[in-house]
C-alpha cells in the first residue's frame, strides 16, 4: 500500500483508498456520482483552526460556515468538535435544528432574511444575528420589542477592501450587496441604531472580504480600516467592541500546482497584527471570531464518477464524459475553478494522454477539467476528482432532471450514508398532474 496525499492511499489492487476503504467498493455499494468525505480530515482542520487561535489574549470562537456543505450528520460532527456554525437561510437553520445543534451556537447570516426566518431564529434562541442591512435591523427591532425578547447582534460592515480573488466571491469591496458601508456613514448609523434599540444587544462587528484568500495583507488592511472607525465611535458615543468577527475565506489548494498556503500561519499572522492594532489604538482586546467553511471541508471531499463515452478530435481535443458534471459541481462552469483527478481503479498507471473531462448536462460549458493527464481510458473506469468537499453538493441542482448524488462519510475504516441518492421518483413529491379543466 502506498501513500497518496491528504489521508488517501493506494492499495495493492491499485485502487484509491480513503480512511482505509476502497473507493471502488464504495462506488459499487452506493453508485456514482458519489461524494466521499473523510471525516478525520474535517476534524484535523477544525483542530488546526483552534490551535491557531490559542495565543490570542482573549476568548476566540471558530464558527463553521456551513453554506460550504451542510447536512444533519455534518452538523452533528461539528457539534462533536465543539465549535459553532453559521447558517444563511431558514433551510440551513431547519437542518441544524433537525441535527439537534444548540441554538446558542448558531450565527445567522444573509443579506435578505425574511420576517419568518427571523421569527424562527428567535424562537430557537440562536446565538447571534449578523445584521446585514437597515431592513433587517428595523424588522429585528420591531420583532424583539413586540416579543420583549433580547437578541444578540453583530453589525456586518464592508471595509472597502479588494482582495485577490474571483469577482463572484469578492465581498469586502465597496460595491458589494453585503453589509453596511463604512465610508458613507451607513455602518455608523447601524451601530447607533442597534446600540439604542431596547431589545438588541450589540456585541460587535463582522467583516468578510471574500473567499479563496491566500495572503494576510487584505485581512490586515480591512481590520485597520474598521478599527479607525471603532476608535472614533468609542470616543464619540461609547461604542465598545466586545466581539470582532473577521469572517472566513481562507484558501485551499485544489490542484497540485496551485497556491500553497497554511491557514494556521495565515491566521496567526492576522492575530498578531490585530493585537498590534488594538495596542496602537489603545482599545481593549475583543473576542476574536472566525468563520472557516471551505477550509474545513474542501480537502475532505472526493467525488467518484463513472467514465462513459469518449470523443477524439485529432490535434484538437480528447473528450472523456462522466456521469455527473455541472449538476453536482457548478464551480468550474461558474467561476473557472480547477481540479485534479486520477483513475480511482488504476492509480498506479502512468498518464499517456491529456484529456478533457466533460459532464453529461446538455451544455457545452459543462466541463469539469480541461487538461488532465490520464492513462488510456476504458469505459466503466472510475474517475476520482479531489478536494470537492466545498460548494459541490451544496450547489448541486437537478438541471436536465439529473438526480443529486449520495454523500458518504468515512472514518477509521467505517462508512456511513449521510445523504441518500435522489431517484427520479423523488421528483414526483413536487409534481401534480394537469387537472381536467386545463386539458
Amino acid at each position: 500500500m502506498s501513500k497518496f496525499r491528504d489521508g488517501r492511499t493506494v492499495n495493492d489492487k491499485g485502487h484509491l483508498e480513503i480512511a482505509g476503504l476502497d473507493t471502488i467498493d464504495l462506488a459499487n455499494k452506493y453508485g456514482t456520482p458519489l461524494f466521499i468525505y473523510n471525516i478525520s480530515t474535517v476534524r484535523e482542520n477544525i483542530k488546526m483552526f483552534k490551535d491557531a487561535l490559542k495565543n490570542y489574549p482573549k476568548n476566540s470562537e471558530v464558527s463553521y460556515a456551513s453554506k460550504a456543505f451542510s447536512s444533519v450528520a455534518m452538523y452533528q460532527i461539528i457539534e462533536q468538535e465543539d465549535i459553532s456554525i453559521d447558517v444563511v437561510s431558514g433551510g440551513e437553520l431547519y437542518i441544524a435544528k433537525q441535527a439537534g445543534f444548540p441554538g446558542e451556537r448558531i450565527n445567522f447570516h444573509g443579506n435578505n432574511k425574511s420576517r419568518s426566518e427571523l421569527i424562527d431564529a428567535l424562537d430557537y434562541g440562536i446565538g447571534h444575528f449578523i445584521v446585514d442591512n437597515f431592513h433587517e435591523l428595523d424588522m429585528l427591532k420591531a420583532l424583539t420589542a413586540e416579543r420583549k425578547q433580547t437578541a444578540k447582534v453583530l453589525i456586518r460592515v464592508t471595509p472597502g477592501v479588494d482582495a485577490d480573488t474571483h469577482k463572484y466571491i469578492l465581498t469586502g469591496n465597496v460595491d458589494s450587496k453585503f453589509g453596511f458601508d463604512l465610508e458613507s456613514g451607513q455602518a455608523e448609523d447601524a451601530v447607533r441604531m442597534a446600540q439604542e434599540a431596547e431589545y438588541l444587544q450589540l456585541d460587535g462587528l463582522h467583516m468578510h472580504i471574500g473567499s479563496q484568500i491566500f495572503e494576510s495583507d487584505s485581512y490586515i488592511l480591512a481590520m485597520t480600516q474598521i478599527l479607525k472607525y471603532v476608535k472614533e465611535w468609542h470616543t464619540q458615543f461609547g461604542f465598545n467592541l466586545s466581539i470582532f468577527n473577521i469572517g472566513g475565506g481562507f484558501g485551499i489548494q485544489h490542484i497540485p500546482n496551485g497556491e500553497v498556503t497554511s491557514s494556521k500561519n495565515q491566521l496567526e499572522e492576522i492575530g498578531q497584527s490585530l493585537i498590534a492594532l488594538f495596542e496602537e489604538y489603545d482599545l481593549p482586546y475583543p473576542e476574536l471570531w472566525i468563520e472557516p467553511g471551505r477550509s474545513i471541508v474542501g480537502e475532505a471531499g472526493t467525488t467518484i464518477y463513472d467514465v462513459g463515452s469518449q470523443k477524439v478530435l485529432p490535434d484538437v481535443r480528447h473528450y472523456i464524459s462522466v456521469d455527473g458534471g455541472m449538476a453536482d459541481n457548478i464551480r468550474p462552469a461558474f467561476y473557472d475553478a480547477e481540479y485534479d483527478a486520477k483513475l480511482a481503479n488504476r492509480m498506479n498507471d502512468k498518464p499517456v494522454n491529456t484529456v478533457s473531462i466533460a459532464g453529461k448536462a446538455c451544455e457545452s460549458g459543462d466541463m469539469l477539467i480541461w487538461d488532465l493527464p490520464l492513462p488510456e481510458i476504458k469505459a466503466d473506469d472510475k474517475l476520482a476528482v479531489f478536494n470537492t468537499g466545498d460548494y459541490s453538493f451544496a450547489m448541486a441542482s437537478n438541471y436536465n432532471r439529473l438526480t443529486k448524488p449520495a454523500v458518504v462519510f468515512v472514518e477509521d475504516g467505517k462508512d456511513f450514508l449521510a445523504i441518500r441518492r435522489e431517484t427520479p421518483e423523488d421528483f414526483m413529491r413536487f409534481e401534480n398532474n394537469l387537472p381536467e379543466d386545463f386539458r
